[in-house]
C-alpha cells in the first residue's frame, strides 16, 4: 500500500567487531553543557508573549525529521542536544552554511549589479512560472479534492462550506463541536511568501515603514530587511493587521511573535485568535520542511498546536486550510487485483456475500502541505513520467548501465565514490554516439574530482554554465546524468526535470547511504522506493582501508581495519576541550607532517555548530592557529577558510582574499566569488570545520572527525557514513562518546521523512504487473 512515511532501507545486522578495537585507550568523556544559539528576537519580544501561551514546541516526536545536522538520511534540523547542530530554523535555513560568526564587510558601497545568487534566483523563478503554467495547461485538471475521502473529504466539505457562508453539520475530527465563536471578517489575500532564498529587497519606504512598525512592537528593527521582501509591498499593513505574519521570517520562534503582537494589538489578542492559529499551523509546516518533509500527518500538526497553547487545534487546521495557507491530502486507497471473471467473479461475489463481514481496512492518513512543495512534487511526479513515457528505446551495447540508459527514460545508479566512474563513462560514450549531454553533480569539490567535462546542477539551473535552451526553455540534451543525486531536493529536482525536453534521458546516480538534501523532499529515496524504473547496482568497491571500513558502515558494522599507511587513526579524549586541542594539533602539525597533507587541504567534520566542540569553537580555535588576525572584514581577514551559502542548502568551501566597496571576495575551487556586504552575516561561516551536512558531496585528501561526549545524540548510520567517507587519503577520528559510535552504526537508523512523491510516481507509473 502506497503510504506517506518512507524509510531509507532495512535495518542492518549488529556489528561484528567494533571501532574499540581500534582505540588504544578507553575513552573517558564527559559531557559539557551545549552552547546554543541566541534568540532572533530580542528578549523584550519574549517577555510580552501572551500569559496563557506556552513556550514554542517543535513538532511532535513522531513528526520530526532526523538529527543532527542533516535529514533523514540528513534532514536539515539539528538534533536538540548538546553538541548537535542549531536547531533554529534560521541556521537550518542557511542550509547549514549560513549565519556567519562576523559582521558585514568594512567599507562602503553598492553590490555586485547581478552576483551569483541573484543570476540563479532569477532562473529558479523563471522555471518556477513555467511549472506553474505547465500545471494549469494540463488537459483534464482534476477539481481538487475531487479523489479525497475520509477526514479529508470532511475538512474540504467543512471549508468550502465556511467559504460559501453555508453551515455543516460535519464533525471532522470526531470530537466534540467547539462552542460558538464570533463570525471571522472575510479574510484578505495572503500576501504571497516567497522561499527565503528568492528575498532580493525592497522599496526603501516599505523597509522604512515595516521598521517604524517593528520599532512599535518591540521587534529588532533589523527585521525590517527580511520582512520587507517576504510580505511585500504592503508588508507593513499585513503585520499591523495580523503580527503572526512574523513568522514567515526564518528563525522567528512563536513565543517572540507572541510578544510582538501582544504589544501592537494589547488585550485584543490571545492564544485563541484565529490569526495565531493559522500562522502557526504554517510554521509548523515550515519547520517540518527544514528537517525534509514534504507534508506532515494532521494528528501530528494538531498536536504540535496543543504544544503551542492553540486551544482549539481543529479550528485552527480549518482557519489555516480555508485561507489557502495549507493544502490537504490524503493517498488514495490502492485498487485491488483482478479482473471481471465472468462466472468466477459472480461466485467470487456470492462467496463475498455468505461470508462474515470484514474488519474495515484503516484509514489512510490524512496530510497537511505547504502549497509550494505540493506543487513541486506533483510537477516532478510528472516530469519524470514524461521522461520515461516519452523516450526512444534504442539498443545501446556495453556494460548494464549503458544499456539500461539506451532503453529507458529514467534510470538509478547506485555506488560509492568509486562508482562515479561508471556513469562518467556512459556520458562519454553517449557524446561518441552523437548525443548532446551534460554531466552534473552537487558541488564544485564533486567536479572537480571528475575526469571529464561537468556542471553544478546550479549552474545548469541558472544558465551560467552547461548547454544552451531552446525557445521553449528546454536544455538542449539528448542525456543528463546526475551525481550525488540524494543532495536533490524537491524543488531543485522539479526545476531540473521541467528543464528537460521531451524524449531526453536522465540518469541519477548516487550513494544512498549518505545524508540526503539540505532541503525538503527525499528524492533519490523516493525514487529507489517507488521501483519504477531500472535501478543499477554498481560492484565497484571504494579501495583500500578506508573503503572497506565505510563500505562496513553502510551494512551496519564497525569493523576492525588494517590501516598499515595511517589511513584511519583513532584518538581518544576525555572532554570536549580535549578534542578541540587534539584536532588543531592534528590539522597544524601532526597530518602535514606525518602524511604531507597541508592544513588546507584537511577539513574538520563534527556534529553541529553549536556546543563546546562544535563548528564555531572549533572555527575560533583553527583560526588562532592557523590564520590569526583581527577580523577586520566583517569578522574576517585573507587567507580565511570559510563555508559559503549562496543559496539555502548550497554550500561552497573557499578561502577570503580581499575586501573592498563591493564586498568580501572570495576564492572557491577555480571561482572568483564576491559576497555583497549586505549578505556576508548571512551566508558565511569560518570553513576549516563543517557539519556532516554541509560536506556531503565533497571529499578531501584527509578529514578529521570530531566526537566529542556531547555528540552522540546527534549520531546515526547515515551521519557516521557520511563524515567518515569525506576522506580520500586520510581520517583521524577523535573519539570521545565511546559505545554510542559503534551503536549508531549498528541502530541508528535516521528518521522518515513524510513525503507525497513515491505514491504520485507508482500512480503515474505502476505497470499491471506491479
Amino acid at each position: 500500500m502506497s503510504g506517506s512515511r518512507r524509510r531509507v532501507g532495512a535495518r542492518a545486522p549488529l556489528p561484528g567487531p567494533g571501532l574499540e578495537h581500534l582505540v588504544t585507550e578507553p575513552s573517558r568523556e564527559t559531557t559539557p553543557e551545549a552552547e546554543h544559539d541566541e534568540a532572533v528576537v530580542g528578549s523584550a519580544a519574549e517577555d510580552s508573549a501572551p500569559e496563557s501561551a506556552a513556550p514554542a514546541a517543535d513538532v511532535p516526536d513522531d513528526a520530526e525529521g532526523p538529527d543532527e545536522d542533516g535529514t533523514e538520511d540528513a534532514a536539515p534540523e539539528a538534533a536538540d542536544g548538546d553538541g548537535s547542530e542549531d536547531a533554529d530554523p534560521e541556521a537550518a535555513e542557511a542550509g547549514d552554511a549560513a549565519g556567519g560568526e562576523g559582521g558585514t564587510a568594512d567599507g562602503a558601497g553598492t553590490a555586485a549589479e547581478v552576483s551569483e545568487a541573484q543570476a540563479e534566483l532569477a532562473a529558479q523563478r523563471e522555471l518556477r512560472a513555467r511549472i506553474e503554467q505547465r500545471k494549469a495547461d494540463k488537459e483534464g485538471p482534476v477539481d481538487a479534492g475531487a479523489k479525497l475521502s475520509g477526514k479529508a473529504a470532511d475538512l474540504l466539505a467543512a471549508v468550502r462550506a465556511v467559504e460559501s457562508g453555508t453551515k455543516t453539520d460535519t464533525d471532522l475530527f470526531e470530537t466534540p463541536a467547539p462552542a460558538p465563536r464570533r463570525a471571522a471578517p472575510e479574510p484578505a489575500p495572503a500576501p504571497l511568501v516567497r522561499p527565503a532564498a528568492e528575498v532580493l529587497s525592497a522599496a526603501p519606504g516599505t523597509v522604512a515603514a515595516v521598521r517604524e512598525i517593528l520599532a512599535r512592537g518591540g521587534a529588532p528593527e533589523s527585521l525590517a530587511e527580511p520582512v520587507a521582501p517576504l510580505l511585500g509591498e504592503g508588508a507593513a499593513q499585513v503585520l499591523g493587521e495580523d503580527p503572526w505574519q512574523l513568522l514567515s521570517v526564518p528563525g522567528v520562534q512563536p513565543e517572540q511573535a507572541d510578544g510582538f503582537a501582544r504589544a501592537l494589538l494589547g488585550d485584543a489578542c490571545g492564544p485563541g485568535d484565529p490569526r495565531r492559529g493559522a500562522a502557526l499551523v504554517g510554521w509548523l509546516l515550515e519547520r517540518a520542511a527544514l528537517k525534509g518533509h514534504t507534508a506532515l500527518e494532521i494528528g501530528d500538526v494538531r498536536a504540535g498546536l496543543a504544544k503551542l497553547s492553540v486551544p482549539d487545534p481543529d479550528e485552527a487546521v480549518r482557519q489555516a486550510v480555508s485561507e489557502a495557507t495549507v493544502l490537504v491530502f490524503q493517498e488514495e486507497e490502492p485498487a485491488a487485483d483482478g479482473f471481471d471473471g465472468g462466472d468466477d467473479a459472480d461466485a467470487d461475489d456470492a462467496a463475498e456475500q455468505a461470508a462474515p463481514a470484514a474488519e474495515p481496512a484503516p484509514e489512510l492518513p490524512v496530510l497537511l502541505g505547504l502549497d509550494r512543495y505540493a506543487l513541486a512534487e506533483e510537477s516532478l511526479a510528472d516530469g519524470l513520467a514524461r521522461l520515461v513515457k516519452t523516450v526512444t528505446p534504442e539498443v545501446w551495447d556495453g556494460p548494464e548501465l549503458v544499456r539500461a540508459a539506451g532503453a529507458h527514460g529514467l534510470v538509478l545508479h547506485t555506488g560509492g565514490e568509486a562508482a562515479r566512474s561508471e556513469p562518467v563513462a556512459l556520458a562519454e560514450g553517449a557524446r561518441e554516439r552523437g548525443l548532446r549531454v551534460a554531466v552534473a553533480v552537487h558541488s564544485e569539490n564533486g567536479r572537480g574530482r571528475l575526469d571529464t567535462a561537468a556542471t553544478t546542477v546550479a549552474t545548469l539551473l541558472s544558465g551560467a554554465d552547461g548547454p544552451g535552451r531552446d525557445e521553449d526553455g528546454a536544455l538542449a540534451l539528448d542525456l543528463l546524468v546526475v551525481l550525488d543525486a540524494p543532495q536533490l531536493d524537491v524543488e531543485d529536482a522539479a526545476m531540473l526535470v521541467e528543464s528537460l525536453p521531451d524524449g531526453c534521458r536522465l540518469v541519477l546516480g548516487g550513494d544512498p547511504g549518505v545524508l540526503g538534501s539540505a532541503g525538503a523532499g527525499r528524492v533519490f529515496g523516493d525514487l529507489l522506493a517507488a521501483r519504477v524504473c531500472p535501478q543499477i547496482a554498481s560492484r565497484t568497491p571504494d579501495p583500500g582501508p578506508l573503503g572497506e571500513l565505510v563500505s562496513g558502515i553502510g551494512i551496519g558494522e564497525l569493523n576492525q581495519v588494517e590501516a598499515p599507511g595511517k589511513e584511519v587513526v583513532i584518538v581518544p579524549v576525555r572532554d570536549a576541550g580535549e578534542a578541540v586541542h587534539r584536532t588543531v594539533q592534528l590539522v597544524a602539525d601532526s597530518i602535514p607532517r606525518a602524511l604531507g597533507v597541508p592544513a588546507g587541504q584537511t577539513r574538520v567534520i563534527t556534529v553541529g555548530h553549536g556546543g563546546s566542540a562544535g563548528t564555531r569553537a572549533l572555527n575560533t580555535a583553527l583560526k588562532q592557529r592557523l590564520n590569526p588576525g583581527p577580523g577586520r572584514f566583517g569578522g574576517y581577514d585573507p587567507g580565511d577558510a570559510v563555508a559559503y551559502a549562496p543559496a539555502p542548502g548550497r554550500t561552497v568551501t573557499g578561502t577570503v582574499v580581499s575586501a573592498d566597496a563591493e564586498g568580501l571576495h572570495l576564492e572557491c575551487e577555480d571561482a572568483k566569488v564576491v559576497v555583497p556586504k549586505e549578505r556576508v552575516e548571512r551566508t558565511l561561516r569560518h570553513g576549516w570545520a563543517l557539519t556532516a551536512h554541509q560536506a556531503a558531496g565533497m571529499r578531501w585528501p584527509a578529514a578529521v572527525v570530531v566526537l566529542p561526549g556531547d555528540a552522540a545524540g546527534g549520531l546515526s548510520r547515515a551521519w557516521v557514513y557520511t563524515a567518515f567517507g569525506r576522506a580520500e587519503r586520510h581520517l583521524s577520528v577523535v573519539h570521545g562518546v565511546d559505545q554510542a559510535l559503534p551503536r549508531a552504526v549498528a541502530e541508528g537508523v535516521t528518521p522518515d521523512r513524510t513525503t507525497r512523491l513515491r505514491p504520485l510516481l507508482e500512480a503515474l507509473l505502476a505497470t499491471p504487473e506491479d
